[in-house]
This record gives C-alpha cells, sequence and structure tokens, in this order.
C-alpha cells in the first residue's frame, strides 16, 4: 500500500471489498518494485464468505481492472503465509538487443542497441549458481538480516533479437536480480568478466548497473507439495 499512489494490493483490496461486502487483510509473496511485473503471483486473505471456491476467481475478476487478473483461487490451510511458507522464486528478465526496438515486447523487455556479446552474457550466466554472498549485488535500503543466497539454476538464452536471462533461488535481495543483469550486461559490453570475484568482493561498486525494472517479471514461487491446490507450485526447484 502507498500513501501517493496506486498500488495492486489497493486494487485487489478494493475488489475484495466490492464482491464481499467486508474488505480483508491481504498478505502478498514479495514485494515488487514500480514497474515490475508478476506472472505468478501469490495473495492469501480470510473470509467468511459463502462464495464457491470454483467461482471466486471469475467473480473477482469482474471487480478488477484489465492489467490485474485472479488466474485461480484455493482453499489453504490457517497457518499459511504466501511470503514465509514459499521455498523459492523464478525471475526472469528479457533485454531486447536489436538496433530498432519492439514496440510489442516495449513494456515488458528492457531495450539495449549497443553492441552487446550474448555468447559471453550467457556463458557467465551460470557462474552466479550456488550458495553467496550478494552483498554486493543489493541496493540500499534494504531490510534483510542477511545476504546470503542460494541460486539454483541461472542462465540466458537469445532467441531472434530476445536476450532471455533466468533466474531461480531461495531467496533474493533488494534489486539483486536488476543488478545481476546490469553485472552481466557490462561484462556483455566488454567489462569486468571475472564474475567470481565480483561476487566474492561484496562490493557494490564493482557490480553493474541496476537495469530498468520493466523488463523484469516475477515468473514462479514454489511451495511444498500439499501447500495449495495449485500443481504449478510444486515444481521441483
Amino acid at each position: 500500500m502507498q500513501k501517493n499512489a496506486p498500488t495492486v494490493q489497493k486494487t485487489v483490496q478494493d475488489a475484495l471489498e466490492a464482491l464481499l461486502g467486508t474488505r480483508p487483510g491481504l498478505t502478498g509473496c514479495s514485494r515488487t518494485d514500480a514497474g515490475v511485473h508478476a506472472r505468478r503471483y501469490y495473495a492469501a486473505f480470510e473470509t467468511e464468505s459463502s462464495l464457491p471456491v470454483s467461482r471466486f476467481s471469475a467473480a473477482l475478476n469482474a471487480h478488477l481492472p484489465d492489467d490485474i487478473s485472479v488466474l485461480d483461487a484455493c482453499e489453504v490451510g490457517p497457518a499459511f503465509h504466501p511470503r514465509y511458507d514459499a521455498l523459492g522464486k523464478t525471475y526472469r528478465y528479457q533485454i531486447w538487443t536489436k538496433r530498432p526496438r519492439n514496440v510489442f515486447e516495449a513494456e515488458r523487455s528492457w531495450h539495449h542497441p549497443r553492441p552487446l556479446d550474448a555468447d559471453a552474457f550467457i556463458r557467465l550466466a551460470p557462474l552466479f549458481e550456488g550458495t553467496h554472498d550478494f552483498a554486493g549485488f543489493a541496493s540500499a535500503g534494504g531490510s534483510a538480516s542477511t545476504t546470503v543466497r542460494t541460486i539454483y539454476r541461472c542462465g540466458a538464452r537469445l532467441e531472434d533479437g530476445m536476450l532471455t536471462f533466468e533466474i531461480t533461488g531461495n531467496g533474493f535481495l533488494y534489486n539483486m536480480v536488476r543488478i545481476i543483469v546490469g553485472t552481466l550486461t557490462a561484462a556483455a559490453e566488454g567489462g569486468d568478466r571475472d564474475i567470481t570475484a565480483i561476487l566474492k568482493s561484496r562490493d557494490r561498486a564493482r557490480a553493474g548497473a541496476t537495469v530498468p525494472a520493466h523488463g523484469l517479471t516475477l515468473w514462479q514461487v514454489y511451495y511444498p507439495p500439499g501447500t495449495t491446490d495449485f500443481h504449478e507450485t510444486e515444481a521441483e526447484l
């Protein structure tokens, strides 16, 4: 919730109030920066409504704007917490590398028309896998108690001008994914390619710039099997 701007949380709560007649609290699985997209985002609330869960998503979508869509709904146990029960997340970042801009992908990708060694970007990306101290890949203002994170998968691919970066981990620091992408982009432009040394330095000044938010999408959140009825959340990390 923000005092000076509309948010997804407030918009969904407004829709819940219109549907249910009460305004339940809404707990989300994470906080995304302004401009970041979410393909799969999970949130929970408590209600005594008699509306069947099978009809809930369609009913709520009738009260939501076109840029927010509820995909599905299910009942969970009273102890479920969308954030603390999550095993990990996958983020995807897209970079459009051709000189003419792609008007169809402009809202979901960063246009980078300057020369870029995509092969180097792809080759270096897996070096972020493993358990590392990512202190050098976090912006000031984060509230994490530790900067150590485990990255299960990290890779990239180039297809018809679109360089797609994907990373899966047990958690992420403030702006961490955008800084990793900025570091790989700087390396692909001919900068420092010693990713291992940059990681070990824990020095934010050695890492790359924080790339624009609109190229980033929260792709998936994972929960233990049986936690929800959404089978996609049970995919193996």
